[in-house]
């Protein structure tokens, strides 16, 4: 190997260093994103949105496995997506609960109207 080329071997080295080091762990993404997905799962996401719900947690695991790997650039962007995924998740659990709520609410003064008619007629 000829010296130019010891020479640019190492700056390829440390330029893949510096890239490798130039993001630092996403550790405050990683523990929103596992906060997201708790706060989905608490408002019944698992059984209203589980595609979304599943969809964070499998963003949030390949962070974690971009971490190990030392690739925190990929790991910031899956845990940011998983955040995403997870309050989407909640959104559509909260929608799709508030959605049942008022459908309960219209049965409620169907039953209502329906009595006072009855009584009325008397």
């Amino acid at each position: 190997m000829n010296k130019s080329a010891k020479i640019m071997f190492l700056l390829t080295i440390f330029g893949l260093t510096a890239c490798a080091t130039k993001y630092p762990p996403p550790d405050s993404q990683i523990s929103l994103a596992t906060s997201a997905i708790t706060q989905a799962e608490s408002v019944g996401a698992y059984e209203t949105a589980p595609v979304e719900l599943n969809a964070a947690k499998e963003k949030l695991a390949l962070a974690r496995q971009a971490v190990q790997q030392k690739d925190n650039l990929t790991a910031q962007r899956l845990a940011e997506e998983a955040i995403v995924d997870a309050d989407l998740a909640q959104a559509k659990a909260r929608s799709i609960k508030s959605q049942k709520a008022a459908e309960e609410i219209k049965a409620s003064i169907k039953t209502l109207q329906e009595e006072i008619d009855r009584k009325s007629v008397r």
